[in-house]
């Protein structure tokens, strides 16, 4: 043709002009990034009545249900937050089933009462599973039409999802009272679920699930026992190490993510040593375990949570205990110098876990000549952390059948590549990458 001037004929002369081919192309821009926590986040030992106080002087709440388990509502947890509430005249009821690894079933026990009650502020109180069902609660009780299937869906960007979140806060405002330092969920807008006819686990993500208020009072950690304080603490460690290497880490979540490793390498011993004798490593337990929340609501987590989401669906393993089990598998993985296939998102432009590793070891004074070193040394130290609080070595000491294990293997692999949080790792695993490091964590090799 006669390039771009003459289009398909020209009248005059052919020249240079109409030699020339000029294309427009799109220019891939950058997307634009975020950093999202609660509106409110109030920290310090001994400060839940004075944040509880907005509850009737600010806002003029009427009417709140408190979402809890049975053993902290019979050791007394929520009876500060209810003596507050009596002071204000501030009705409420109390629901207390909640289970360890929480199900549907029990969310919609939950829900009958709250919908009977008719709350405009749900309190939280208790760790991940008492946090998780109230905001499963909260979103059934907010939008009793939404299917849940729907809101379980999985997405590659959570800003670009198919299904978009009702708005929630609407009917109840949310507040979370964590009671042990380690899930973070008073900060984060994930929620996990388990579908007790299946047993399948669902991740619930969404910034709508995001807490209105998080009030981190150690005076509720004091007396959180030895197995639950360890097995907390290493499931932050595993927090902010997957957010630090997450292929949406920012300079936001990097802060956040490394002041809450050298905390927890700090004060997770005396934690665990100590208990209600030591306040000072229960708050800044706390602290740390409420920061990790922060780094991984906003850079997401990787494998190690998608994995140990199995082993808790499959065999029932505390998830801080399926973290601790398979996190040095997967840092040896994801530090491969050309990993085999990178996750992909536009801001991660090249393989650099392994320096980023190295830097976290720079951090917690680990030393090494090279980033391979610093690696093994960051790994040894973490070993050393889950040894001193009784964690043990391999997925076969806590009692798992070899014969069971085996057979349900080749389940919990494809579950845990499709898991929501396999997508922000920056090394994209393949499924036999993945039955290699259960394998390795189960006989401990």
């Amino acid at each position: 043709g006669c390039g771009s001037w003459g289009g398909n004929s020209v009248s005059e002369n052919v020249g240079v002009k109409h030699l020339l081919n000029i294309k427009t192309v799109a220019e891939r821009r950058e997307n634009m990034l975020w950093f999202r926590a609660p509106e409110k986040v109030y920290i310090k030992k001994g400060c839940l009545p004075v944040a509880l106080d907005e509850l009737g002087t600010v806002m003029g709440k009427k009417k709140v249900f408190i979402v809890t388990d049975s053993f902290l509502y019979n050791n007394g947890y929520t009876k500060p937050i209810t003596d507050k509430l009596d002071s204000m005249g501030i009705v409420h009821s109390t629901f207390f089933n909640v289970a360890p690894d929480p199900t549907l079933a029990c969310a919609k026990e939950g829900v009958a009462q709250i919908n009977a009650f008719q709350p405009d502020c749900i309190i939280a109180v208790g760790g991940g599973s008492a946090m998780d069902a109230a905001k499963i609660m909260w979103v059934l009780y907010e939008h009793p039409e939404a299917d849940f299937f729907d809101l379980a869906m999985r997405f590659m960007d959570i800003r670009k999802r198919v299904y978009t979140f009702p708005k929630m806060g609407e009917k109840a405002y949310f507040i979370a009272v964590p009671t042990s330092a380690g899930t973070g969920s008073e900060v984060t807008p994930f929620a996990v679920i388990t579908d007790e006819k299946t047993g399948t686990k669902y991740p619930l993500a969404d910034y709508q699930l995001m807490p209105n208020m998080a009030i981190v009072d150690a005076d509720l950690h004091m007396n959180a026992p030895k197995g639950l304080t360890s097995a907390s603490g290493i499931d932050a460690v595993t927090h902010a190490l997957e957010a630090y290497a997450s292929m949406m880490a920012t300079e936001y979540t990097d802060g956040l993510a490394i002041e809450a490793l050298k905390n927890i390498f700090e004060y997770l011993p005396r934690a665990y040593d100590n208990g209600p004798n030591d306040p000072v490593a229960r708050e800044k337990m706390a602290n740390a375990a409420t920061m990790a929340g922060m780094a991984f609501a906003n850079a997401f987590l990787g494998v190690c949570h998608s994995m140990a989401h199995k082993l808790g669906a499959f065999h029932h393993l505390p998830h801080g205990v399926a973290n601790a089990l398979m996190i040095d598998y997967v840092l040896e993985f994801n530090a491969a110098e050309v990993p085999a296939k990178m996750g992909t998102f536009s801001q991660y432009d090249y393989p650099k876990t392994l320096a980023r590793y190295a830097q976290v070891a720079d951090a917690l004074g680990v030393k090494g000549r090279n980033d391979e070193a610093k690696l093994k040394g960051l790994i040894k130290k973490i070993d050393e952390l889950k040894e001193y609080c009784g964690i043990k070595k391999c997925i076969k000491d806590y009692g798992v059948d070899e014969k069971y294990f085996l057979d349900t293997l080749d389940d919990m692999v494809e579950q845990a590549f499709d898991d929501q949080c396999t997508g922000a790792n920056p090394r994209l695993p393949l499924m036999s990458e993945i039955k290699d490091m259960y394998l390795r964590a189960y006989y401990g090799k």
